[in-house]
């Protein structure tokens, strides 16, 4: 099974490139960060008629996931628990059945949290300390788990072609690195550390022409539970997206397992 993540920047402005990477690409499961879109106003029958059913948490103009899967989900969840008042729509779970049992997939757009030194810094904090706790109850069902999405979280110097212009930024701040930590001292792997000590830089920021100079950060991930982990074989970057016409800044990561 082939399960990937992609920050589209945007479903309306990608929804071309997001079909012609389905078609080419074929995963299993797809998450969704940033559709910026409302439920309504996604491309529903377009990705449909590729084989996938599709499940959203849309806010317009914003934020926003989406789930698409080839296998029928059992069950859906949308938001993080832990602040009734929380409007921002930035998770959302699926677990689909397959040979042996489920697997239970989030999909998440961890807060970016610039400027440093107001309210979207402590959210993202907060939200953070929730997630801690959402992800421990998770990790009770022992079962594989796929924590996945867009984190905005810069784990290391190896993340990036060049750290010291991250130093300061919320994604690179020691309180967002130490949850980052506790995230993974649950249980939680780093799919893409657990394969490989090479860089694997999957944004690349329009404003300062990232792609063209061939810098950028890793900020897309897959956490994996303990029953996850046992079953991953591969994890890939698909940076040739970045270089399509009109294209997001993120680019896609898949992660291969034997489910």
């Amino acid at each position: 099974m082939r399960i990937a993540t992609w920050n589209i920047n945007g479903v309306k402005a990608r929804h071309g490139l997001l079909l012609k990477w389905l078609e080419e690409a074929a995963p299993d499961i797809v998450c969704l960060q940033e559709i910026k879109s409302v439920d309504e106003a996604f491309p529903r029958m377009e990705v449909e008629a590729l084989g996938y059913n599709v499940e959203t948490f849309g806010q317009k103009s914003w934020n926003g996931v989406a789930l698409l899967s080839k296998h029928r989900f059992d069950e859906v969840h949308r938001g993080l628990p832990g602040d009734d008042g929380d409007e921002q729509a930035r998770l959302i779970e699926g677990v689909v059945s397959v040979e042996g049992g489920v697997v239970r997939v989030c999909c998440i757009y961890l807060p970016n949290g610039n400027p440093v030194g107001t309210d979207k810094f402590t959210y993202k904090l907060g939200w953070m300390d929730r997630l801690h706790v959402f992800v421990e109850e998770r990790l009770k069902l022992e079962e594989p788990f796929i924590l996945l999405g867009d984190f905005n979280i810069i784990p290391s110097n190896l993340d990036a072609t060049f750290p010291e212009k991250w130093v300061g930024d919320a994604a690179f701040r020691p309180e967002s690195a130490t949850r980052w930590r506790a995230l993974l001292n649950l249980g939680l792997t780093d799919a893409q550390r657990a394969i490989s000590d090479e860089p694997a830089l999957t944004f690349f920021d329009f404003r300062t022409f990232g792609w063209e100079r061939k810098d950028g950060i890793r900020i897309d991930h897959l956490l994996l539970s303990p029953q996850a982990a046992d079953r991953l074989e591969d994890v890939i970057v698909h940076t040739e997206t970045r270089g399509w016409e009109k294209p997001s800044d993120h680019v896609p990561v898949e992660g291969v397992f034997a489910f």
